[in-house]
């Protein structure tokens, strides 16, 4: 066998032109198409470069070791070839070996899943680790605090520039301000406010001396003075107090010596009636409280137009016209008390005049104390605002379910809308009454009474007096009930009667000529009064 040369010589070399030519119907040059191209031989013969081994591979080993570490990596790479396969799944589809390769692929792509990464943000660790001792460092070195004047910070150690004092200096005097609450007595409060045993007993006995202990109303305000005391275990003496029992009277306590005295400072008030005037507008109550009127008072002015005339006969442009009791102290504090006068200006329409009079403090007008005839009119009306759903006598019971008599009638309202007292009368009974729920019984004498159940919450007790359009309660579902209404009665002797049957004839009796002509000064001087006028303006 000849010796391997270190190149070879192509006897026979193609250019690119010679191997088109043999593709067929291609000329190079000036060829012509009929005419076969010739080809042309190489006239640089190429040699090819020596085959170079390959990366890794390197020549036979002379040594021992290294020839046997080669024979030995050649065996496990010929068992390995043997053994390990790469099939191609594209050949031989559907032979055992490419159902095995086919399993192989499905388990590596199993294994690699699992060691599938989560993207799931990662908590970074603290920086460092604080314990309680270094989160109170951190806490006392916080500046925010001083935005808001507090005192914080570490407090370093005193140097040679600080001086020691004995005992921190206390203020001379201390002024407080305490307000009694209910059930609550003056020494009680008073101690709690700092003033020693000795002086709250003192004082307590000064006022109760002064003025009945029992009419000093809670959320009575007292402002305290306390001085200096001698030693640190000692309480502060009482210097001075002031507060006012009554509206028209001021009280003051001072330390005199030894001991405490007690003055009186009688406050100068004024008593002209607060006039209100206004137009009605959208809504009347609305109007009243806009132009000044006490709550108390445009509540009494409701229920007093109410028994006059229908809320619906009050236009927009009409004028309402009150009059309320008012004290106006020397100092500049006011404080309404009650409804003295209600009026209603209509265009076209009579003016109404009502005002309280009488021991029972209800409302009047001049023709209703001067009338002695009688009139006869259905029986007070309804005592709620709502629709009759029910009347009176047998019906089947929604509940129980057979029929039986229905004592009463039924309106449908919304729950917790007030329930007024019809007219005048006496609480009877309240509280639960079996079926009935929460109910209410009131005796308005001459045999007479109305009952009011299914109440929601009571707003009465035995034995109280109600006046008509006074609210005894509130619509409920209580006892056997399907829904919140009022299950109203009227007794005529001791039994249930019809409460739409029942007429009531009113019999009004003469009235001396002495309370006539007092009515008509005290309504003169009541109108009489400027509208706004305060502090003895003129009238």
């Amino acid at each position: 066998m000849p010796a391997p040369v270190s190149g070879k010589v192509c006897d026979r070399v193609l250019g690119p032109r010679e191997e088109l030519g043999q593709i067929g119907g291609v000329t190079f040059g000036r060829g012509r198409r009929d005419v076969a191209p010739v080809r042309r031989a190489a006239i640089i013969r190429q040699i090819e470069p020596p085959a170079q081994p390959l990366p890794g591979v390197h020549a036979r080993p002379d040594s021992l070791l290294a020839r046997h570490w080669h024979i030995g990596c050649s065996q496990i790479e010929a068992w390995a070839a043997k053994r390990f396969q790469v099939p191609d799944l594209a050949e031989h589809v559907g032979s055992a070996q490419w159902f095995r390769a086919l399993g192989a692929l499905i388990g590596m792509i199993a294994f690699s899943l699992m060691f599938w990464p989560t993207f799931a943000p990662l908590e970074a660790a603290p920086v460092i680790s604080l314990d309680e001792a270094a989160q109170s460092e951190f806490r006392a070195q916080w500046i925010r605090p001083f935005a808001g004047g507090a005192t914080h910070g570490r407090h370093f150690a005193a140097s040679d520039a600080i001086l020691r004092l004995s005992s921190a200096p206390e203020r001379p005097t201390i002024q407080l301000s305490a307000t009694i609450g209910e059930n609550d007595t003056l020494s009680q409060m008073l101690q709690r406010a700092g003033v020693g045993t000795s002086d709250a007993g003192r004082v307590a006995a000064l006022v109760a001396n002064a003025v009945p202990l029992s009419d000093i109303l809670p959320g009575t305000r007292f402002s305290i003075s306390l001085g200096a005391r001698s030693s640190p275990s000692d309480p502060r003496p009482l210097t001075t107090i002031e507060f006012r029992p009554r509206f028209d009277l001021g009280l003051v306590i001072t330390r005199q010596g030894g001991g405490l005295a007690l003055s009186r400072k009688a406050i100068a008030v004024d008593v002209t009636p607060l006039r209100v005037q206004g137009l009605v507008g959208s809504s009347l109550y609305r109007s009243a409280r806009s132009a000044g009127a006490p709550p108390s008072a445009v509540q009494d002015y409701l229920h007093a137009i109410d028994q006059a005339i229908p809320f619906e006969d009050i236009g927009p442009n009409d004028t309402f016209d009150l009059v309320v009791s008012y004290k106006h102290a020397a100092d500049g504090e006011g404080e309404a008390g009650n409804l003295l006068y209600a009026g209603i200006l209509r265009a076209g329409q009579p003016p109404i005049h009502l005002m309280r009079w009488g021991p029972d403090g209800g409302f009047t007008s001049l023709a209703d104390l001067t009338d002695t005839g009688q009139t006869e009119t259905g029986l007070f009306g309804a005592p709620v605002a709502g629709r009759l759903t029910s009347g009176y006598g047998m019906r089947r019971h929604p509940i129980l379910g057979y029929v039986r008599m229905h004592s009463g009638i039924d309106y449908a309202a919304s729950w917790g809308s007030p329930i007024y007292a019809v007219t005048n009368g006496r609480v009877q009974f309240a509280g639960w009454h079996g079926g009935h729920g929460n109910y209410v019984r009131l005796d308005h004498g001459g045999g007479i009474g109305t009952g009011y159940g299914h109440m929601s919450r009571i707003a009465v007790a035995p034995g109280m007096t109600v006046h008509r359009g006074q609210i005894i309660g509130y619509v409920g579902s209580t006892g056997l009930s399907t829904g919140a209404h009022l299950h109203y009665e009227v007794y005529r002797g001791g039994q249930t009667v019809d409460p739409m049957s029942v007429r009531l004839v009113q019999r009004r009796q003469a009235v001396a000529p002495s309370q006539v002509a007092a009515f008509k000064a005290r309504l003169q001087a009541l109108l009489a009064v400027r509208p706004g006028a305060l502090l003895g303006s003129a009238r």
